[in-house]
């Protein structure tokens, strides 16, 4: 995230600091007055990349003449709507018929809004998906579900309490696992998340936006080295960088309005939609060669958002790739899936229940989905990208290679963000959703929540037969050498002691050809054996799971789950002495996993 991506969560949620009395308090009690639609309508916008979108599609602040809105007969005053209560303020009165902000700041706004028929809230467009936030932990900290019992420092009422909520459900955590230390400020002072964490050391973690990010441990991929001001050990533990799904931008219209100018609301949609269609081609221009009208936008956002906030037009690129544009395809899935986890239904579930459980709202007073009709020719004939992208978005063979380089390298940690496993018994084949069923689900919303990251499921076996294998073929060839007694043997490999249960050295061994040439025995061949029995299971568990994804009506894509066998390299137990110590070692385990680039294939996913 840039410095201009800073200043956007800096400005545009700073004034939800307080308990939710305090947001209610600082909305006020206003009168409800009339929207005046004869003039101008004041459109709200907030310092973020999605918003670039609406300066471009309105020609400025004001509608140019010329514009897309303008040639959709439309007229805006666009006003900074940073403060979001008086954004709630001006909608309440009627100075504006819109909303501009998170789901879930809508969420805190809901019973606000709700309280008269006039004013409750259409949800008429998805904006953007957030990939610039971050979770950072100290050292110590591997995964999520490493933060029981640990304290979080984040900004009370800002846009990470909604993403703080989606890892801890991820982790099937509660808020009463963890202790939260509330910060007043997002940014820039004592009292923000990244300086609590800096000065105290009982806070395992905490929310940040990209540049103090930067400052606590050096990057997405770094780790603090207690140096130039970071935490030694410090490192980013989730990022939306893979939570892809977790903070969405909207726009909200009165009901009285929506209702009273359908035609209106729906070229201002599909207006911004244009916008974003010509943004993100002169976006792919600009970064292939340069393109002088996506230069013109920056200029023109560097103007709107001052040089404080965005102090080089380079800046305002910065801000642009920090959000990932759902376009037409988006907004299609986002109102009519209502099933997938991202979907207006399950999203609005969780922003009204965090709304009540963090005291912004009383009761749950709901928001209503767009009700545009998105196969009319206002947007099939307007748009040009209205067809999803065919093919999944990974590589799927570039992610299983680089899962098992990581796993070989033993780097796989330092990527996982998340893992659990399930056991299974010896020769099964069959993974039934009626024993599986709640893991099976746990993967579908991983996925659906993280969407820039793989999900690994990765097959493990028993070694016990390649280690009596083993045994019997150096033994056979007079390679290894036995002592001891039954039940307590020491080995030795060509008078060199070899221990059973270093796996890593005895893997090794094997592929060297060590225990090649036996009569009777070959390891090798009950290793790769075991390899390919765990590949064939993480197959199948694969097939149960879309088969259980299926069956709930959830579309999932299944290039971002990746089944990987892994065989006898990762035993719980190196050399069970027992079935049930075997049995520990038969599993299958998921993963929720970092992978680069390269690995996915195409940097915009929605459309």
């Amino acid at each position: 995230m840039c410095l201009a991506t800073m200043m956007a969560c800096l400005i545009g949620y700073q004034s939800l600091h307080g308990q939710g009395a305090d947001f209610k308090a600082a909305v006020g009690n206003p009168q409800i007055g009339s929207v005046n639609s004869s003039g101008s309508l004041q459109l709200p916008y907030i310092t973020w990349g999605g918003d670039v979108a609406t300066f471009h599609a309105n020609g400025g602040l004001q509608t140019a003449t010329g514009s897309i809105f303008d040639k959709q007969g439309l007229k805006f005053n666009m006003k900074a709507g940073d403060d979001f209560a008086q954004q709630v303020n001006d909608y309440m009165t009627g100075k504006s018929p819109f909303l501009r902000g998170t789901f879930r700041m809508m969420g805190m706004a809901s019973e606000i809004i709700g309280s008269d028929p006039r004013t409750k809230g259409v949800v008429i467009l998805q904006m953007t998906w957030s990939a610039g936030d971050h979770m950072v932990a100290r050292e110590g900290l591997k995964t999520i579900s490493d933060l029981k019992g640990k304290s979080i420092a984040i900004q009370q009422g800002g846009p990470h309490v909604g993403m703080l909520d989606d890892i801890l459900k991820t982790a099937q955590l509660s808020w009463s696992d963890v202790n939260i230390v509330w910060a007043k400020d997002l940014t820039g002072t004592p009292d923000s998340p990244a300086e609590m964490m800096r000065k105290n050391p009982q806070i395992s973690a905490c929310f940040a936006i990209t540049p103090d990010m930067l400052g606590l441990c050096g990057g997405l991929e770094s780790t603090g080295s207690g140096a130039e001001g970071t935490i030694k050990g410090a490192h980013v533990l989730v990022s939306t960088a893979e939570l892809s799904r977790s903070i969405a931008d909207v726009y909200v219209c009165r009901k009285d309005f929506y209702d009273a100018h359908r035609d209106k609301v729906t070229k201002f949609v599909t207006g911004y939609l244009r916008g974003c269609e010509e943004l993100v081609d002169m976006k792919r221009q600009y970064e292939a060669g340069g393109s002088a009208n996506y230069e013109k936008v920056l200029k023109m956002t560097q103007q709107i958002y001052g040089t404080d906030v965005v102090p080089v037009p380079e800046e305002a690129h910065g801000l642009i790739s920090d959000c990932t544009f759902v376009l037409y395809p988006g907004n299609v899935t986002f109102f009519t899936q209502n099933n997938n986890l991202t979907s207006f239904n399950k999203f609005q579930q969780s922003a009204l229940d965090l709304a009540v459980s963090q005291g912004y709202a009383k009761e749950k007073m709901g928001l209503f989905p767009s009700g545009l009709n998105y196969q009319s020719d206002d947007f099939l004939k307007y748009l040009s990208k209205t067809t999803m992208e065919q093919g999944g978005r990974f590589r799927a063979e570039a992610v299983r290679e680089e899962i098992e380089l990581l796993s070989q390298g033993g780097e796989l940690d330092d990527k996982t963000i998340m893992s659990f496993t399930i056991q299974f018994e010896p020769n099964q084949t069959e993974f039934s959703a009626v024993q599986y069923g709640a893991e099976f689900q746990r993967v579908v919303e991983s996925s659906q929540r993280f969407g820039n990251a793989v999900i690994a499921i990765r097959g493990h076996a028993d070694p016990t037969k390649t280690l009596l294998d083993l045994v019997k073929a150096g033994m056979q060839k007079g390679v290894l050498k036995r002592s001891g007694a039954s039940g307590n043997y020491n080995y030795s490999l060509q008078g060199r002691p070899l221990d059973l249960e270093a796996t890593k050295d005895l893997v090794q061994l094997i592929e060297s050809g060590s225990f090649d040439g036996a009569q009777t025995f070959n390891p090798r061949e009950t290793m790769q054996a075991a390899l390919n029995l765990s590949r064939l299971r993480a197959e199948q568990v694969l097939d149960a799971i879309s088969q259980y994804a299926s069956s709930k009506g959830v579309t999932i894509d299944t290039s971002q789950i990746q089944p990987v066998g892994v065989g006898i390299r990762e035993p719980f137990i190196a050399k069970p002495s027992d079935l049930n110590e075997a049995k520990q070692n038969m599993r299958v385990e998921f993963r929720i996993v970092r992978v680069p680039a390269e690995a996915t294939t195409s940097s915009d996913f929605d459309f």
